[in-house]
């Protein structure tokens, strides 16, 4: 007896998006991660540890350029540092381990200058007594607050409602914190030699105004300083038309509410109501001549 091609044995499907097979087929043996529940659990843990680290070490740097204390010379700074580098290099694998086996490669290429910043230079660079230009010495002290700041946008944009929402939150984040780490540097690089800058208000200042392109009647006195104001000219001409797009959503979502409401159109005579009543009183005369 014939059978049906409804009888017919189904060829096994690949799926080739966040998993290796099809939802319908069940994982080999040995091969299956851990649950959805479990998985959301350890992330939020890991978002929260982060969080709760990035905005200390934001507070245990600008402690120390208000005190104008040598990082160098801290031991618990260097200390919590390191702490903070290995914390952020065990996020990174630790993700890694979550993320689908098929996504694991798209995700190391859009991660892996986190992982670049997440390594303990500093450490490094004290252990083996490695002489480097007191400038990049002290930009690679920025290395992991950079990560950590990257990192803050990241859970602000896990814990958004939306995505547009959480994007814009994203990039006003990192803009924000940008200027403010920029005006940690731009103090303590320009106010021993630029009689400008004597408190870090004005220093914030200058970097609020070069963000926004507006520009500043005070001028950098140092290579820092120069650099500064070319990084965030560039910054503020990326990053101020998001609020654009992002009220243009806001726009559009709003007008698509009104849409669903069905709110009933008021009768106001329009442009285009005006324009045809002439043509209709043109032809009720013309009705009342034919009929004279």
């Amino acid at each position: 007896m014939m059978r049906g091609c409804d009888d017919l044995p189904q060829p096994v499907t690949f799926d080739r998006g966040m998993n290796d097979r099809h939802d319908t087929i069940p994982p080999a043996p040995g091969r299956r991660g851990p649950r959805p529940k479990t998985r959301k659990l350890i992330l939020d843990i890991f978002h929260a540890v982060i969080l709760i680290l990035s905005v200390a070490l934001i507070a245990f740097i600008s402690y120390d350029t208000f005190k104008n204390i040598p990082f160098l010379e801290s031991d618990l700074y260097m200390t919590f540092q390191l702490f903070v580098c290995l914390v952020f290099i065990a996020d990174f694998f630790v993700e890694l381990w979550l993320t689908p086996r098929g996504e694991r490669r798209r995700y190391m290429k859009s991660r892996w200058f986190f992982l670049l910043m997440s390594i303990p230079f500093l450490n490094i660079i004290d252990a083996y007594q490695i002489q480097l230009v007191p400038d990049a010495l002290y930009f690679a002290r920025f290395l992991p607050l950079a990560r950590g700041a990257l990192a803050l946008a990241i859970v602000l944009n896990y814990i958004a409602s939306n995505r547009i929402t959480g994007i814009f939150v994203s990039y006003l984040s990192i803009m924000l914190l940008t200027v403010y780490f920029a005006g940690l540097i731009f103090y303590e690089r320009e106010q021993p030699v630029n009689p400008g800058v004597t408190s870090y208000w004005d220093a914030f200042w200058w970097c609020s105004l070069e963000a926004t392109t507006l520009g500043s009647s005070l001028n950098p006195m140092t290579l820092a300083g120069k650099l500064l104001a070319v990084l965030l000219s560039l910054m503020g001409i990326i990053m101020f038309p998001l609020f654009t797009v992002y009220l243009s959503s806001l726009i559009l979502k709003s007008r698509s509410v009104l849409n669903i409401l069905n709110i009933p159109k008021l009768n106001v005579k329009t442009a285009d109501s005006a324009d045809r009543s002439p043509a209709s009183g043109d032809e009720k005369v013309g009705e009342t001549t034919g009929n004279a």
